[in-house]
């Protein structure tokens, strides 16, 4: 759990929550960032555990403009050929990165049919929908003999009026003035949650 307090020295020199995930971060296994190396950590990381006979899962969340890099697909390739069935990836599929559409920038029209050409068990899924994922998730662990994606469809900033579908938030930080406006529209959404 990361205390509260880390929150306050977000990408500072100070905090453990720098612009990029950070091995100093709890949880964090690898320092990633967007080039597509998370991937082919995930199935070296698998492949060992598969070696040590232990019955762990690895998981590797992808953003979609992430998708635009080589090494992705070459682990991609890899996890197949070797059928590294304790592997589960997640793309989430925002169609926007750092600086725009993915459409305009790297666009791969199908992303679940490229993945099913590279020999992966496809599922979609709502991102926003936690039952749904939570089920997805259960699938791809049930799969057997490939390794499982899921296509998580959601929206950049959803839940936050003025950053919804924007590449302006990707990476920038909030006024003060949009952080009490963007908490207050959360604390509704959440207010309005049966």
């Amino acid at each position: 759990m990361i205390p509260k307090e880390e929150f306050a020295k977000v990408k500072t020199l100070e905090g453990r929550l720098q612009g990029h995930p950070d091995m100093m971060t709890p949880g964090i296994e690898a320092v990633t960032g967007s080039l597509g190396q998370g991937l082919s950590i995930g199935v070296g990381m698998a492949l060992a555990l598969r070696l040590a006979k232990r019955p762990s899962r690895v998981y590797v969340v992808m953003g979609d403009g992430e998708l635009a890099e080589g090494q992705l697909w070459e682990a991609a390739m890899a996890a197949a050929r070797f059928k590294v069935d304790n592997l589960t990836a997640i793309v989430d599929r925002n169609r926007i990165q750092a600086t725009g559409p993915t459409r305009e920038i790297f666009d791969i029209p199908d992303v679940a049919e490229k993945w099913r050409a590279f020999g992966w068990h496809v599922l979609a899924v709502d991102g926003h929908d936690v039952g749904a994922v939570l089920d997805v998730l259960d699938e791809a662990a049930a799969k057997k003999g490939v390794p499982s994606v899921i296509v998580a469809d959601t929206v950049k900033g959803k839940g936050v009026s003025f950053a919804e579908n924007s590449a302006a938030f990707h990476n920038a930080a909030l006024s003060r003035e949009q952080y009490d406006k963007a908490l207050s529209e959360i604390e509704a959404s959440r207010r309005a949650l049966p």
